[in-house]
């Protein structure tokens, strides 16, 4: 079923999405709405981002056929190389848009969320470029599991607010954020950075991050001649996925969304809200999420920082609803198996996120290779900022791949 070019006025995907937030915010999501709208139609505002895009975050990124993990597997593998933008994961392609935006609107004070770090560092980096104060809310287990992208925070001269409520990960950080936004909505701009939130959240993160599938769709063309079989990628909240989705929604391809598993979906200890399906209100929309018999949200569990999320964005709730595309899940040791092949099969080493999605292919492969699939993955993120966290699990686990 095709999915429409925007949700509705009601900023519905389907049943999913909406406005769940308090009544003084209301106001400033339509001055948003608004201001967006007016400024995807200006000539101006795009030609400024198209040339932030391609002079500072380094657009085109590069899509290539990964040559040793197809002869591994025995059929055709690519690879969209969104960890090779500007602070090294496709986060920056929204956040240069949104605090584009909140210049247009007057805006001097950047607000956000982070899990894995990689969104804080890009808020920090487009306020830094536009010379604008950033906060950046973080689970203080974040900022354990992430200590250097942390420092790259504070470098870049944001100020970081560690969070210690709840399960002290991307949730309750993202609690934090719309609170500090209610208290100043009047000068301060929160840039969202999945397609999660009240509308026009994941409408704009969701535009803002399909960069990536127009480029894919004509890099692979011209690099293969072929549409791909299938496309793969991580989801968390699910901007890289939908990123790269959203171009190929009209096409037929098979658009899988890889979510994580954690210890196993059957444990309890996972992040897979697709998986389990039931719908909720979390952080201003509805979509599916973790949450028990009462409709209070579970804690999700991922060795992912980026994944470790109690929810999805609504759009995709949609497609799943839909059929339109396929969630799976990937344990955390598929993903670490995955992390380890990818770094030695290409020389690449994968953010943890990009690697759920790298070890479902792997995890597939026999049926994969019988269809002769073409499959493209979206490498959302590079793992330099995992390497410290997977040598201190894998020592103190003893595993020893790193001897």
């Amino acid at each position: 079923m095709a999915t429409k070019r925007v949700p509705d006025q009601r900023g519905r995907f389907g049943p999913f999405g909406g406005r769940y937030v308090p009544e003084t915010l209301m106001p400033a999501l339509d001055a948003l709405t608004r201001q967006y709208q007016e400024a995807r139609r200006d000539p101006g505002f795009r030609r400024e981002l198209e040339l932030l895009l391609k002079d500072y975050v380094g657009r085109p990124t590069p899509l290539r056929r990964a040559d040793q993990m197809s002869q591994a597997l025995g059929f055709d593998v690519f690879l969209k190389r969104e960890d090779l933008n500007h602070t090294g994961a496709h986060k920056i392609n929204n956040t240069v848009g949104q605090v584009l935006l909140a210049r247009r609107m007057g805006k001097t004070r950047i607000i956000a969320e982070t899990g894995a770090g990689q969104h804080g560092v890009a808020t920090a980096t487009a306020a830094a470029l536009f010379g604008l104060k950033a906060e950046i809310y973080m689970g203080s287990e974040d900022v354990r599991r992430q200590a250097l992208n942390v420092y790259r925070m504070k470098l870049l001269g944001a100020e970081v607010h560690p969070v210690e409520s709840g399960t002290r990960t991307l949730k309750d950080a993202t609690n934090e954020a719309i609170r500090d936004w209610v208290t100043n909505v009047r000068d301060t701009f929160y840039v969202i950075g999945s397609v999660v939130g009240p509308h026009p959240y994941p409408m704009m993160v969701r535009d803002f991050q399909s960069v990536i599938g127009k480029e894919a769709r004509r890099q692979i063309l011209k690099v293969s001649g072929e549409m791909p079989t299938h496309i793969v990628a991580s989801v968390g909240g699910g901007s890289n996925s939908m990123g790269i989705f959203y171009p190929f929604r009209h096409d037929p391809v098979q658009l899988i969304g890889v979510e994580a598993a954690g210890e196993g979906v059957e444990t309890g200890r996972h992040a897979a809200s697709i998986q389990v399906a039931e719908p909720g209100i979390l952080h201003g929309s509805l979509s599916y999420l973790l949450q028990d018999a009462d409709g209070q949200i579970q804690p999700a569990h991922s060795i992912s920082a980026g994944l470790d999320y109690p929810g999805v964005g609504p759009e995709h709730a949609y497609l799943h609803h839909t059929g339109r595309a396929q969630y799976v899940a990937i344990r955390d040791d598929q993903a670490l198996a995955a992390f380890h092949q990818l770094s030695q099969w290409e020389g690449i080493i994968p953010a943890l996120e990009s690697a759920h999605a790298v070890a479902w292919v792997i995890d597939q492969a026999e049926r994969l290779k019988a269809e002769a699939a073409r499959v493209l993955i979206n490498l959302s993120g590079r793992g330099d900022k995992d390497v410290d966290q997977v040598f201190q699990y894998e020592t103190e686990k003893g595993v020893g791949r790193h001897g």
